[in-house]
């Protein structure tokens, strides 16, 4: 409307100038090297408007001559990227229907018009995976580490090829240039984190972790317990070597996840060291609410060194009593209770469990009638049954059993993956082992995959999180001996086929839209800019352009 009224009052004001001077009198004299020109004003304004048009007329030609070149070159440059935008769209639109031989067709077809694009380098990349050139998807991945805006798009393809070549070392090296450029790459730092967990690195798994946290890159409730998970494992590791350092980690963890079982159980031992009995038995108290395990309710038992067998019935019996009715509470109140020779109310206390009794249940039946009344035939029969009974909880991740806690799953590399539960394999069926065991002597022991290694389990029987041995509570694991740390295993020795490794996906993902011209780096100049489809042209033209339409 604004625009409306003000081309109305240019139009009158012009057309009272030209009324203005069509009423003036009088001639204009010109003389010139004895020439003598006479006029009337109104003829000599209309001669000087025709001279000003005739110029701009013959300077906008001789402009538009000059020019001429440059708009050649723009025009031919839009149609060179015109039909590098089409080989790439259509190159990933093939790649995502999984036509190789298209994707490879238009990638040529996108190198030779729009080779500068960064996506007709992914392009070109996407389409050698998927044909299974890996030489050709480094050599572009490699190509993209050297420019700037798609540097780490290239890292990451490298990364992945070094996942599929099953060289972790490369795999982590790329990670860690991947973290030098930017924080918050978080298959960069997962993966990066994964190989320090893997290496028992957990000083420098944490110093990931709070780089993770600094940029945002981890919910905070996660970071807390990936944090407390680690400084629980780290304690584990440190606890004969420096104690002190242990004690510290332990303290944190504990205060940072208090449901985490071993890491309630080490700080309550070096509370009740300290004699600060109360507050390891908070410690305990608060775990065991959560999440009732066996480990919580030895270390409660034990938690005031020199009590009697009586005095530790009695503390656990007050556990228990905490999580009525849950079958760990009933199993800590029956081995208490053997220990203490109260024979009468271990029995009492597995009694609502003996209609389905599981293998920690028949065992205890069997210590009990071995005790209490010396019948070896009765404790051999409780033995059978364990041997046919349900399995027990343990601890559990990603399908690999385990029979104490580890940080980190040793069949994908996952952080906090084990989690006190019935195997999945144990359930309807008596054919898997509760726990999976190989004797130290036992040279064809079964690798489980670690990003790319493998590890050998050697299990002995069940052992508490403070390193002190107790009776087996499955038959199937009853082999004495200290449980050492996992090692490494030549990746030539795994069995590739039969080793369940992260899926690898065949092509990288798309990180920008199909339709997605790029950027085009040929720096033209401001004059050769294209122009946004709604603008108009300045100048004259423009206003020429707004009288006609």
């Amino acid at each position: 409307m604004l625009r409306t009224i003000l081309f109305l009052v240019l139009v009158g004001l012009a057309a009272l100038a030209g009324a203005l001077i069509a009423e003036q009198t009088g001639d204009v004299v010109m003389v010139w090297h004895g020439l003598r020109f006479t006029t009337t004003v109104p003829k000599f304004v209309a001669m000087f408007g025709g001279a000003l048009v005739l110029g701009i007329i013959i300077w906008s030609t001789l402009r538009g001559l000059w020019r001429l070149p440059r708009h050649v070159r723009r025009r031919s440059r839009e149609r060179r990227h015109a039909r590098g935008r089409h080989a790439i769209t259509h190159g990933l639109i093939a790649i995502g229907t999984g036509h190789a031989e298209t994707a490879l067709r238009h990638a040529e077809a996108a190198k030779r018009h729009a080779e500068d694009d960064p996506l007709a380098l992914l392009l070109h990349a996407q389409a050698a995976q998927l044909s299974g050139d890996r030489a050709g998807a480094q050599k572009a991945f490699m190509a993209m580490t050297e420019r700037a805006d798609t540097r780490l798009l290239g890292l990451r393809g490298l990364f992945i090829e070094a996942q599929r070549n099953d060289d972790p070392v490369a795999a982590v090296a790329i990670a860690e240039e991947a973290l030098k450029l930017t924080r918050d790459a978080a298959w960069a730092s997962h993966a990066v984190l994964g190989f320090r967990c893997a290496a028992g690195d957990w000083s420098g798994a944490l110093n990931i972790l709070e780089r993770d946290n600094a940029a945002g890159a981890i919910d905070r409730a996660l970071y807390r317990r990936h944090r407390a998970v680690l400084l629980t494992a780290r304690a584990l590791e440190t606890e004969t070597s420096d104690r002190d350092a242990s004690r510290a980690d332990a303290m944190e963890a504990a205060r940072l996840a208090p449901t985490l079982v071993p890491a309630a159980v080490l700080a309550a031992k070096y509370l009740s060291e300290q004699q600060q009995i109360r507050q390891a038995m908070r410690i305990i108290e608060g775990a065991w609410r959560a999440n009732p395990h066996p480990d919580l309710a030895d270390a409660y038992a034990h938690v005031r060194l020199g009590d009697s067998a009586q005095q530790r019935l009695s503390r656990v019996e007050t556990l228990a009593a905490k999580t009525s009715g849950h079958d760990e509470g009933a199993l800590a109140v029956a081995r208490a209770a053997i220990e203490a020779h109260e024979f009468g109310k271990a029995r009492q206390a597995l009694a609502p469990l003996l209609d389905a009794p599981t293998q920690r249940v028949a065992m205890l039946m069997a210590e009990i009638v071995r005790g209490e009344n010396g019948d070896e035939g009765a404790a051999r029969e409780w033995t059978l049954r364990a041997v046919r009974a349900a399995h027990d909880p343990a601890w559990t991740a990603d399908g690999y059993i385990s029979d104490r806690w580890r940080p980190v799953s040793p069949v994908s590399g996952r952080l906090d993956a084990f989690q006190w539960v019935t195997p999945v394999a144990a359930l309807g069926s008596d054919k898997t082992a509760a726990i999976e065991t190989t004797r130290a002597d036992a040279p064809n022991a079964p690798p489980a995959r670690q990003l790319g290694q493998g590890f050998k389990q050697e299990t002995s029987g069940e052992i508490s999180q403070d390193n002190r041995p107790r009776p087996s509570a499955s038959p199937l694991s009853q082999q004495p001996g200290p449980v050492p740390p996992p090692v490494f295993r030549p990746r030539a020795g795994l069995d590739r086929s039969a080793s369940p490794g992260p899926m690898i996906p065949p092509v990288i993902p798309i990180m920008r839209a199909p339709d997605d011209p790029g950027v085009d780096d040929d720096n033209p100049e401001p004059d050769s800019e294209p122009r946004p489809l709604n603008a108009q042209e300045g100048g004259w033209r423009g206003f020429l352009a707004r009288w006609v339409g």
